[in-house]
């Protein structure tokens, strides 16, 4: 397995790089649309496989209307799925400063490791106020009578205006277990239990069960968003696909900070993304190769993992390998998909970088007439709406 982060740099801005193409637009401000408060969704729909389906032909620009418990309908023996089996770990911590008992809140964006155990990249609120070496304290349960079971210390500020905070246990805790003769828990395992799933801000409506905003085959921590294009597939869909000869395959994109960024410059090829942590394994990569030997379709499971399976392939001259480490690939119109065939995905956010990564994918017109008719259509838009088969 390959894992040279700096090596990915050199290749990425070799292969990866945004493509000089004619006729195609680099102003943010031509990937806005207006949307209809309306058709936020602020609940999941129930089964997760009963959501609509918008198919779109790349070919012909023909639009099809169905639900996405169809999509075994048009995928094909031997078709191959790669989907993002990142978890959504409960990122949004609250807490208080110490000595001025100031509320913060603190939201979990990438672990670390290089920098020390339990430290964190995070956006935190209010921001100016917490410098280097400002102390938050979490978990306390006052009508318990028990004291705060985690501290954050903010290690320096981040070039995108985060934080880096490096957690552990507070020593009352720590001194409580002891009277108690109770063995510490690890940091991770107090986030878990004191922290809150990060939904994004636009859904102002509680979850009544946080394990809608997961995969049902999310299984590795890491994320602070859900790869929603996924939450649409129950397990018995996934059984129906593979009954049909096609089949699943995962990689692991832990998704970051540029979730909750928007694009700010007027000019796209100024916009900096921000590094996130990725993975792909021996089994997996030769399951794609494979499907690419048959010439079988690659249709990847939502932007996240098409970044996975474009990165990787910048990264090796257009082949796929496993590979550990980061990317901070920029898909937008003029990118030359080297893996992709097809793609799964949700309606995204105006001004964003995943509208700019479907635009690449299946043109800019393509995808202005495609949400247009999903407006138009009363489709469910973003992380619970509805969803995209660009074929």
């Amino acid at each position: 397995m390959q894992n040279n982060p700096s090596e990915f740099q050199h290749e990425r801005s070799a292969e990866g790089e945004i493509q000089e193409t004619e006729n195609v637009s680099y102003r943010i401000s031509d990937y806005d649309y207006e949307l209809p408060q309306e058709l936020i969704a602020q609940q999941p729909i129930e089964p997760r496989d009963a959501s609509r389906l918008l198919v779109v032909h790349r070919a012909t620009g023909a639009l099809e209307h169905r639900h996405f418990r169809d999509i075994g309908d048009y995928l094909r023996e031997g078709d191959l799925l790669i989907a993002n089996q990142s978890r959504v770990i409960p990122a949004r911590l609250l807490g208080k400063r110490e000595g001025t008992g100031g509320a913060v809140e603190v939201l979990l964006l990438a672990q670390r490791a290089d920098l020390g155990p339990d430290t964190w990249e995070a956006l935190v609120r209010p921001g100016r106020r917490l410098r280097e070496g400002a102390r938050i304290l979490f978990g306390d349960d006052q009508a318990a009578g028990l004291p705060p079971r985690l501290q954050g210390e903010i290690l320096r500020r981040t070039e995108a205006g985060g934080r880096l905070i490096r957690f552990t246990l507070t020593p009352e805790y720590l001194t409580l277990l002891a009277q108690r003769h109770a063995t510490p828990p690890a940091v991770a395992q107090v986030i878990e239990e004191i922290g809150r799933m990060p939904l994004p801000p636009y859904i102002r409506e509680p979850l009544a069960n946080p394990e809608r905003y997961q995969t049902v085959y999310a299984r590795i921590a890491g994320s602070a968003a859900a790869p929603t294009a996924g939450l649409h597939f129950t397990p018995e869909l996934l059984d129906r696909l593979r009954a049909q000869g096609v089949r699943i395959g995962f990689v692991t994109l832990h998704v970051g900070l540029d979730t909750f960024r928007p694009v700010d410059v007027e000019d796209v090829r100024d916009h900096k993304m921000h590094s996130e942590e990725i993975d792909i394994d021996e089994a997996t990569a030769e399951l794609i190769n494979e499907t690419r030997r048959a010439g079988r379709r690659v249709v990847a499971v939502g932007t996240t993992s098409v970044r996975v399976l474009e990165s990787v392939a910048s990264l090796f001259n257009g082949q796929v390998r496993a590979y550990h480490g980061h990317t901070n690939l920029f898909i937008t119109p003029g990118y030359r998909f080297k893996v992709v065939d097809a793609l799964i995905t949700n309606f995204h956010l105006p001004r964003s970088t995943l509208i700019l990564l479907v635009s690449a994918f299946a043109g800019k017109a393509l995808i202005e007439k495609a949400y247009q008719e999903a407006i138009r259509q009363r489709y469910r838009f973003y992380s619970f709406g509805d969803a995209m088969l660009l074929l």
